[in-house]
């Protein structure tokens, strides 16, 4: 005799096969080829990374080619090698003398920004002021939309403000390729300017830069483009700390990196993907994201889908294990996306718990996201507690290989609808 089932009982078993074919999901990602990858990007072999020593950074940017080379990616852009090679300029301040009313001013009252090796002025170009309640760097950002050269008169109430732009010149400044800057003099004065002379002088170099570049081409919609990033630059070697000066940067962001080969090497094995799916590991996030702004010019922005940027995940959120958050996560429904493919999963991602951080401002995700692509950071770090960062004890033996791995088995799945093309995010808007 045929035994019938109550409907709700059917019910639930259905359910309960739905939640289990979810779980049964599971990416051949294993812990020991995630330690491989980031015990090597973050070995001492590798010198911190320094983006700005092209000789250093570059062994692990062969490192990163060969594991692309290994998952069998294609170059970027009809190119012929997996480096994306651009040219930053740097320009470092030598110093001079400024004469205002025929006075010496002293080096504390003024600054140049410059192009220029030699810059040599005898008459008062445009004047442009920063007046006693003024908004100090609403107006400093003004001037620096400028297109031509200006003396700045800065009033010296500002003169504790007037610090943080010297101290921004005198690392360098940096701009990707030959650079046009207008000159443009700061002067920290409230006397009436009638006569000027400057001479002055910078060191002009320039700087070989190369993000690291991979491609799955889509099968049914090549043109649309899904990308996963992470920055593979650091700090080089800084202040010993004992007899170490090293900072490898395992943190921040070998871990990154790490998640970038590994989903390149899980996607590739997948083959399924319909949108083309590009891997970068950008160079120069540390001094100022330039790597992510040279790869934003190479794109069109409207046919970049979604970008998943990866930061800092080797350690638990402070959500606790199976966790991450999303920076900007209101901005889009990115997030909200990624966490429905996530259902039947122990996995939840979060909105970023750090809003006054600003981290969705912080990352190689900003610049994609101030052209309107729905680009997002992925993180698990405690940044208001994370006693490691930027040290020379960020390194292999601090990290928990096992978040790292669930983390990035939780992106290979919750990108899912994305990657196949059922799900377009919204694009983010109002970002400046």
């Amino acid at each position: 005799m045929k035994k019938i089932i109550p409907a709700y009982i059917l019910f639930i078993l259905l359910l309960s096969q739905s939640c289990s074919a979810q779980k049964s999901e599971h990416p051949n990602i294993s812990e020991k080829e995630v330690a491989r990858v980031l015990k090597t990007l973050s070995a001492d072999d590798m010198r911190g990374r320094n983006a700005l020593k092209p000789d250093e950074i570059g062994k692990a940017a062969d490192f990163i080619s060969d594991e692309f080379k290994k998952a069998g990616l294609a170059y970027f852009n009809d190119g012929d090698s997996y480096r994306q090679s651009f040219a930053l300029s740097n320009v470092v301040t030598v110093g001079g003398s400024l004469k205002i009313n025929g006075a010496e001013v002293s080096a504390d009252h003024y600054l140049v920004s410059s192009d220029q090796e030699k810059v040599t002025l005898k008459n008062v170009p445009k004047l442009f002021k920063i007046s006693k309640g003024d908004d100090f760097f609403a107006k400093y950002s003004e001037v620096a939309e400028l297109k031509e050269s200006v003396l700045v008169q800065v009033d010296e109430s500002f003169k504790p403000s007037f610090k943080r732009p010297q101290n921004y010149l005198s690392r360098g400044n940096m701009s990707i390729g030959k650079t046009e800057i207008p000159t443009v003099i700061y002067v920290l004065s409230n006397t009436t300017i009638n006569t000027l002379e400057l001479n002055f002088a910078n060191h002009v170099s320039t700087v070989s830069m190369f993000n690291i570049v991979g491609v799955l081409p889509g099968k049914s919609k090549p043109n649309e483009y899904v990308v996963f990033s992470g920055h593979y630059d650091h700090l080089g070697i800084i202040k010993a700390v004992g007899q170490d000066s090293i900072a490898n940067g395992a943190d921040d962001d070998a871990s990154g990196t790490t998640a970038v080969i590994e989903l390149a090497k899980y996607f590739a094995q997948k083959n399924d993907n319909e949108r083309t799916l590009i891997f970068v590991a950008f160079t120069a996030e540390e001094i100022g994201g330039y790597g992510s702004q040279y790869f934003s010019k190479q794109l069109n922005p409207t046919e970049v889908v979604a970008m998943f940027n990866i930061e800092m995940i080797g350690k638990e959120s402070k959500f606790g294990r199976n966790n991450a958050y999303i920076t900007g996560y209101e901005h889009s429904d990115f997030g909200k996306i990624l966490q429905k493919n996530l259902v039947g999963t122990d996995f939840k991602f979060y909105p970023d718990p750090y809003p006054k951080q600003n981290l969705f401002y912080r990352s190689d995700n900003a610049t994609l996201a101030r052209l309107g692509v729905p680009a997002h950071t992925i993180s698990s770090v405690q940044i208001e507690t994370d006693k490691l960062y930027h040290s020379v004890k960020d390194e292999f033996e601090s990290l928990n290989v096992g978040n790292i791995t669930e983390v990035i088995k939780a992106i290979a799945i919750s990108s899912k609808s994305i990657v196949n093309g059922e799900d377009t995010p919204s694009r983010v808007v109002g970002i400046k």
